[in-house]
């Protein structure tokens, strides 16, 4: 399966793409057009031919700050206008208890144990780095019960005033089957207040789970993004679609073709009225390993995949989510960038 831009042809796309890029470092909004001048004057615009590009803030994970302001001001530097915010800084600033736990240690030793590469020695220390974030967990989920609501209208605020408004949010351990219904809804209360259509969180491959969320989704009026990784298929978001209206696919297109799917185009266009949000990598197939690579240069047809989105108007969001190696020399912002002048060239 292939991009729109042919093999030949990658590395003249991709050598344009990053041209545009620094055009957009250099001077902001001008790169979409004197009309987003006009509207979005000093403000990032990130709404190109009528698709709006995003970005999840984990993006930013590797970035040392990741306060609320600091976390601002990387989505500032990319261009980019609108968000799937993790819940970390927005938890942060209104007064979660500090994380004890290295989760940058703890999410590589999750990735070695998936991968099957972990040995028993860093076996022992994700065990007792899991023990922590459990007692951890219980910590943060009385600290929500009597969380400061002012505070998140405050981060929505600061946010907003900068021009960047928040379409998803994704607060961790919060919408699992441990969580008490108190847990759950106060996340799409939060949600709510910050402005999002949807809460994201990960398809819990269980039925009664997704009723349950499903129900409370619609009690809190908010949808809910089931997201997937490689264990997404056409018809892994059926039953739940079935069971609520609050239901909805945060499909990502990147774990879809390294699942195995053989026509990522077609599920966009059969469940486009049910997507609130996709995210966007480039994986490889199967066949080629699977790989997480810079865009351009996997499998995932994120060029068509834009395409058709402009093309049939369709109005959710395409989230970028950095997950390929950042380039030694380089730094997320950069490479967000890349990744939004390859979606600019995409569309234009």
């Amino acid at each position: 399966m292939k991009n729109t831009i042919d093999q030949a042809g990658r590395r003249k796309f991709i050598s344009k793409s990053s041209l545009a890029t620094v055009g957009m470092a250099l001077s902001g909004s001008s790169l979409f057009s004197a009309p987003a001048i006009l509207k979005h004057y000093r403000k990032p615009y990130s709404v190109i031919n009528g698709v709006q590009i995003g970005v999840i803030t984990y993006s930013f994970r590797s970035m040392d700050d990741q306060s609320a302001e600091a976390t601002l001001k990387y989505i500032l530097d990319t261009g980019i206008n609108a968000i799937e915010l993790i819940g970390d800084p927005a938890e942060v600033f209104a007064g979660r208890p500090d994380n004890p736990i290295d989760m940058r240690a703890m999410w590589g030793l999750t990735s070695k144990k998936r991968d099957g590469a972990i040995t028993d020695e860093e076996q022992k220390e994700l065990a007792d780095l899991s023990a922590q974030l459990e007692s951890y967990k219980k910590q943060v989920s009385q600290w929500r019960m009597t969380a400061d609501m002012d505070k998140f209208r405050q981060f929505r605020k600061m946010y907003n005033d900068s021009g960047v408004t928040i379409y998803a949010f994704k607060p961790r351990n919060t919408f699992g089957k441990d969580n008490s219904d108190a847990d759950i809804e106060w996340g799409m209360k939060v949600g709510k207040v910050l402005g999002a259509s949807h809460v994201t969180v990960e398809h819990p491959s269980d039925d009664v789970h997704t009723m349950r969320l499903g129900g409370l989704a619609k009690k809190n009026g908010i949808h809910i993004g089931y997201h997937g990784h490689e264990q997404q298929t056409p018809t892994l978001w059926d039953t739940a679609l079935q069971q609520s209206d609050y239901n909805a696919l945060n499909l990502d297109l990147g774990h879809y073709v390294a699942a195995g799917n053989s026509k990522p185009l077609e599920i966009i266009m059969t469940k486009h009225d049910r997507i609130k949000s996709m995210h966007l990598k480039d994986r490889q197939t199967p066949e080629h390993n699977k790989g997480n690579l810079p865009w351009g240069q996997g499998d995932t047809p994120i060029a068509q995949a834009l395409q058709v989105m402009r093309n049939n108007n369709y109005g959710f969001p395409a989230t970028i989510e950095l997950e390929y190696k950042v380039p030694e020399g380089s730094d997320a912002i950069v490479e967000v960038r890349n990744c939004l002048g390859f979606c600019e060239r995409a569309l234009k």
